[in-house]
C-alpha cells in the first residue's frame, strides 16, 4: 500500500496493534505499555531510548526531568511538544525495560525491528529526525558507530535529515559544560529548524 493510500483507518489500526503488542512482555518487569506518538503530518521525529518508570506510569513520552531538559533544548512548550500533528515520538524500545547496572536497562532489541518501519512509513518524507542518545544513533547512523558521542553531535548538519543529540539525563549537564559549542552553536540552529517545521 502506498503512503498516499494510508488513511486514518490504517493509522488507527497501527496504533491499536502497537498498543496491544506483547512481543517482549516476559522480559518487562512492569508489563507492556508501549509509548509512541505519530501522525502523518508530524515533521519532527524524536527517536529516544525507552520509557523510564515515570513515563511508564503516566503514559506520556518524556514526562520527566529529562523531558523538561529536552524541551528546553528544543525551544518547545509542552503543548507543542505533545501535539502529535507536529511532533512524533518513537523510542528504540516502546516499553520500560527494567533496571540493569545501577540504571535503566537498554531498550529491548525486539521493538525497533518490529515497529519502526511501520511508523516511519506514516511520517512525512521531509521530516527532521532527532536521534537522542547512543542507541538511536547506533541504529540510524551506523556508519558513525566508532565515533564518540561528542563527535557525532558535532557533525550537526552533516547527516541531515538526522541530528545526533546526547540523552538529556542529568548527566547531560556534564556534556554541555564540557562542550560549550553545543549550547552556543547547535541548539540555536536546531531550534530554528524545528520552529520552521512546527508552525
Amino acid at each position: 500500500m502506498k503512503k498516499t493510500e494510508r488513511g486514518g483507518d490504517y493509522i488507527d489500526d497501527l496504533r491499536r496493534r502497537i498498543a496491544a503488542c506483547t512481543l517482549c512482555a516476559a522480559h518487562l518487569p512492569l508489563g507492556p505499555r508501549p509509548i509512541v506518538r505519530f501522525s502523518p503530518t508530524a515533521r519532527v521525529l524524536l527517536v529516544g531510548q525507552a520509557p523510564g518508570t515515570k513515563v511508564h506510569a503516566s503514559g506520556a513520552a518524556w514526562d520527566d526531568d529529562s523531558g523538561d531538559r529536552l524541551r528546553e533544548w528544543l525551544g518547545l512548550d509542552k503543548a507543542t511538544f505533545y501535539d502529535d500533528d507536529k511532533i512524533a515520538q518513537m523510542p528504540m524500545g516502546f516499553c520500560y525495560p527494567g533496571r540493569a547496572g545501577g540504571g535503566d536497562a537498554p531498550p529491548r532489541r525486539e521493538c525497533a525491528p518490529r515497529w519502526h518501519d511501520a511508523v516511519l512509513d506514516i511520517l512525512p518524507d521531509d521530516r527532521l529526525t532527532l536521534l537522542i542518545g547512543v542507541h538511536a544513533q547506533a541504529r540510524y547512523l551506523p556508519h558513525l558507530k566508532r565515533m564518540g558521542l561528542a563527535e557525532r553531535v558535532a557533525r550537526f548538519g552533516e547527516d541531515l535529515p538526522f541530528v545526533a543529540l546526547p540523552h538529556p539525563s542529568w548527566r547531560a549537564r556534564m556534556f554541555v559544560a564540557k562542550h560549550p559549542w553545543f549550547a552556543d552553536e547547535v541548539l540555536p540552529t536546531l531550534r530554528e529548524m524545528i520552529a520552521a517545521r512546527v508552525r
